[in-house]
């Protein structure tokens, strides 16, 4: 077997060792003995079984010892509450040779397939996470078994890769090409939503679920009934199933649709490899793989999402700029000002995660409790879904109340509002919230694009006033942008940050600068395009001409989502602060004075057509542009405007503008967020004289 040296570099692996021990079957009803496999890495479920190159060696050298004991059977588990979390993707940012990543492929097959070839009937006792390779290698074991809390998975085509030790060729053999592309594609391109141990067993990846406490001993029965004829398992020949053609093309409109209809490589790629395993060798497939990992890994768009992959795993432990957790004040009680549906969102995400006493408050008593009935409604909701128990909901249920008094946001820790985008209406709440709260109790802004340190003003306290801007949907989107001003304090910022983990919330902190990172890069970019149909650019050639590009949406796809009239109001205080590079569209002005809310409508036949009314107010101009002339003044736009970010210290480091378009925008792994792109296309060199990242990171080595 090949020997793998990692490149220069790479982070030293962290060694998952395989131990066999042997398990008497005559107690479970069969005769013989089991060879059990167990991974361990020696470390504790915080940090998973993974196979790297000496893994899969220390793996491959435990499968030869079970062998030679003769047993009736060989099993593999994993420690307590890890299978393996998939193949140790550290080194793969550091390969230079194609065929360093070959034999990688080739050594994940060459180990795993001994379970399906070594003669002896094989079973995965799945106890815990199992995703990508870890997945995969109980799909090369005969048989499968899952335990009740565990998640299984195959994020390949989510991170920029593919099922590529076995995944995309068995998996579509042993449940058939319709839910094959349910996991590898649907699910992954998700936000890598994992199976639960109740799906994996309706979908026929695994053959049998137990409850944890008694997981091993019930997993080892199962083989035992297996191994002594009591219990078949019988296993469908998919090859001539009808439903691959409309399976296949079902997974492609996926792809599609995830990228604003580009065809990126990882998820085309896996959909290739899902359709060949239809007639070919198990062999042919697993060399497809390889070679196909190998051309993916070898590629700028892997590189950018491998960066951001380990980015988002970073940011969510540690804050860049954030003071020492120890100077965080305890939050007790919390006021929400406002009871919308923005802010009925955030009393949600507050109660649900702090579980402490939330008061909410409204210009009269009906608003106030609408919004608690919204928060309410949306628990018991929870419980419809078995996501929560009733127990639960009826407990946090009684924790949220309303009020047109401001008065009980006395004893409040933290109080944010979530009113309407106006400066002087917030700068005369804030006065009134000084008044009500304790000197140290943060104040919080919601605002999208208001300058926080002038709601400050006039404050005896100013130093306790914060942004925390959230991104709708609240509880969805992972992102909360924390804006200090030149006089918020540590203390505030540190319980800002404790909160923002507690919410469990990636966060970034921020200048307080306006529209801070995402609303003032989306702004500027939305502008080129609205600016490009002013000028007299057809809708259609503006709107599709970022498409190979394989943002989520378009521009006015997105302009339908935030709202003509928001994005209008964030366009005219990013162009009173930030000058006329921000320009107010007409087009827009139009729209909003209009109460046009979208420019796509749904036509009587179903299909989405531009909106007549929208196209009958744009503002005609004489110079139009091409579709690449549109895309290149974009993007030369976000250079721009993140550079000036940097020098203005914004943020601190082009890291985290790309965390921000990654978790704030939605903008897709392959591109690292964004910066990552623009260097590779040459355009950051061009606009800003150099690019935002050396050659190398989040992209190929430079030759």
């Amino acid at each position: 077997m090949t020997t793998i040296v990692l490149p220069e570099g790479a982070p030293e692996e962290v060694v998952t060792h395989a131990l066999v021990r042997d398990v008497d079957l005559s107690a479970f009803g069969a005769s013989g003995t089991l060879a059990l496999i167990t991974l361990d890495n020696g470390h504790d479920h915080t940090r998973p079984n993974t196979f790297g190159p000496q893994s899969l060696m220390a793996l491959d050298a435990a499968i030869t010892e079970a062998i030679s004991r003769k047993p009736a059977a060989i099993a593999i588990t994993g420690k307590p509450f890890i299978f393996a979390a998939g193949a140790d993707l550290s080194a793969l940012s550091f390969l230079s040779d194609r065929s360093q990543a070959v034999a990688i492929g080739k050594l994940g097959h060459d180990v795993f397939r001994r379970f399906d070839e070594c003669g002896i009937p094989t079973f995965a006792f799945i106890n815990g996470l199992a995703l990508g390779g870890g997945l995969e290698v109980g799909l090369h074991c005969k048989y499968r078994t899952l335990s009740a809390t565990a998640f299984t998975g195959l994020p390949e085509v989510f991170l920029g890769l593919v099922p590529g030790w076995g995944g995309a060729t068995i998996l579509p053999q042993l449940i058939g090409p319709e839910k094959a592309v349910q996991v590898i594609i649907a699910n992954a391109l998700n936000n890598n939503t994992m199976m639960k141990a109740k799906d994996a067993l309706e979908l026929g990846v695994v053959d049998s679920v137990f409850a944890p406490a008694d997981f091993l001993e019930k997993s080892i029965g199962f083989a035992a009934s297996v191994l002594n004829g009591s219990k078949k398992i019988e296993r469908v020949d998919y090859s001539k199933d009808g439903a691959w053609d409309s399976a296949l093309a079902t997974g492609r409109a996926i792809a599609l649709k995830k990228f604003g209809g580009a065809e990126i490589a990882s998820p085309i790629k896996a959909l290739e490899l899902m359709a060949a395993s239809r007639t070919s060798t198990r062999g042919a497939g697993f060399d497809a793989e390889d070679q196909t990992l190998a051309d993916l890994t070898m590629s700028d768009p892997l590189r950018a999402s491998l960066y951001a992959f380990n980015l988002i795993q970073k940011k969510r432990k540690k804050v860049e700029g954030a003071p020492k957790a120890a100077l965080a004040r305890k939050v007790g009680k919390v006021g929400v000002v406002g009871a919308g549906l923005m802010a009925s969102q955030l009393a949600l995400l507050l109660v649900r995660n702090l579980k402490c006493p939330v008061v909410m408050t409204d210009i009269d008593q009906e608003r106030a409790d609408k919004g608690v009935a919204w928060v309410k409604n949306e628990l018991a909701k929870l419980v419809e879904k078995k996501r929560m128990s009733a127990e639960s909901a009826s407990r946090l249920s009684l924790l949220v109340s309303g009020s047109a008094d401001q008065s009980v946001f006395a004893g409040c820790d933290f109080v944010i509002e979530a009113i309407f985008e106006e400066l002087s209406l917030k700068q005369e709440l804030f006065k009134k919230l000084e008044k009500i709260v304790s000197p140290e109790c943060v104040l919080a802004t919601n605002t999208s694009s208001l300058s926080v340190e002038k709601m400050g003003e006039g404050l005896e306290h100013p130093e306790r006033v914060v942004g925390f801007h959230f991104f709708n949907p609240v509880a969805i989107m992972p992102l909360l942008e924390i804006a200090r001003t030149s006089k918020t304090d540590d203390a505030t910022t540190a319980t800002a940050v404790n909160i923002g983990k507690e919410l469990k919330k990636t966060m970034i902190i921020c200048k307080d600068a306006p529209g801070f990172v995402v609303n003032r890069l989306l702004t500027r970019f939305m502008g080129e395009i609205t600016d490009a149909v002013d000028e007299g650019t057809s809708p259609e050639v503006a709107d599709n001409a970022m498409r190979s590009i394989g943002f989520p949406m378009s521009p006015f796809e997105l302009l339908g989502l935030v709202g003509p009239g928001v994005g209008l109001h964030v366009a005219k205080t990013l162009h009173e602060n930030l000058g006329p590079r921000y320009r107010i569209s007409p087009t827009m002005e139009a729209m909003v004075k209009e109460g046009i809310k979208t420019f796509y409508i749904k036509s009587e036949d179903g299909s989405v057509i531009a909106n007549p009314a929208a196209v009958a107010l744009i503002h005609k101009g004489d110079s139009p542009s091409t579709a690449e002339q549109v895309r290149l003044r974009a993007l030369k736009a976000l250079a721009e405007e993140a550079r000036m970010m940097l020098d203005e210290g914004v943020v601190s480091t082009p890291a985290e503008i790309d965390l921000c378009m990654l978790m704030g925008a939605g903008w897709p792994m392959h591109l690292g967020g964004i910066l990552p792109f623009l260097d590779r296309e040459g355009i950051s060199d061009s606009v800003c004289g150099s690019r935002f990242h050396p050659a190398g990171v989040a992209s190929l080595p430079s030759k």
